[in-house]
Formats: structure tokens, sequence, C-alpha cells
């Protein structure tokens, strides 16, 4: 029993560690005049999957993913949703297919998200560590 306990304590902080390393892959974004300082891992979940119109302080949100196969894309799956892209990618299928909802857009580049955040009302969007955000604000998440 003893083994197993810290196995799982093992397990548990290389599991925290791997999805606080994933975090600092990529930074949030949002619109400048969305009002949002941070966000919850939560809040930008249910953004992201469509569970949720709005943000905490009740602007609407705008949502952007990167391309599939992008690595920050990747990581921001991971990290935020708690899912592989292809996870998501089948919750977006069955989401059509049952008529409810579609996903937000994707864009290619970090440049393309940003600049989609820019343009938009209560955008929200993910951009890698390295990008150059200007016009845009970064939010914490938390």
């Amino acid at each position: 029993m003893r083994k197993f306990i810290i196995a799982l304590c093992a397990t548990v902080a290389l599991t925290s560690a791997a999805r606080s390393a994933a975090a600092q892959e990529y930074k949030m974004i949002v619109n400048s005049g969305a009002g949002v300082a941070e966000i919850s891992v939560d809040q930008a979940s249910k953004i992201f999957l469509k569970q949720s119109d709005k943000f905490a302080n009740g602007t609407a949100a705008s949502p952007v993913y990167q391309a599939k196969a992008s690595p920050v894309r990747i990581a921001f799956d991971k990290a935020v949703l708690g899912k592989s892209v292809a996870a998501v990618e089948t919750f977006w299928q069955q989401q059509i297919f049952s008529g409810k909802d579609v996903p937000p857009p994707s864009k290619g580049s970090d440049d393309d998200v940003i600049a989609y955040v820019k343009a938009t009302p209560g955008g929200i969007g993910y951009v890698s560590a390295s990008a150059s955000v200007a016009g845009v604000k970064i939010v914490a998440v938390k």
C-alpha cells in the first residue's frame, strides 16, 4: 500500500509539472477592450468549448483556435482543455453532428490569431510564448 501511495504522489507531481510546463508554452491573449486581467483554466475551457459565451465580468467572449497541427495548439488543448487535439476535434464533430454548435474559428499562425483577437470585441486566443502581442492584452491563466 505504501508503494502505491508513493507512486500515486509521484504521478500527481509529474502531471502537475508537465501541465505547468505546457502552460508556459503559450500566452493567452484577449481584445484590449474585454476588461479581463486574468482567467481561470475552468473558465477558459468553457469558453473554448462554447459552454460559456462570456467572461467572468459579463463581456461576450469570441474564442479562436490555432491550427490543429500547431505546437501551441497541442500545448493549449492539453493544459487548458485537458484533452488531446484529437479528443477536442472529436468533441466538435459530435457537437456538429448533433446540431448543437460549431467550433470557434481556427487561424494558421500567431499573427493571424493576434489580428483576429485585436479586431474582434471580446476576442480571446492563445499564441506562442515568444510571439509579439502588440495591440492585445496578455491575461494570466489561473
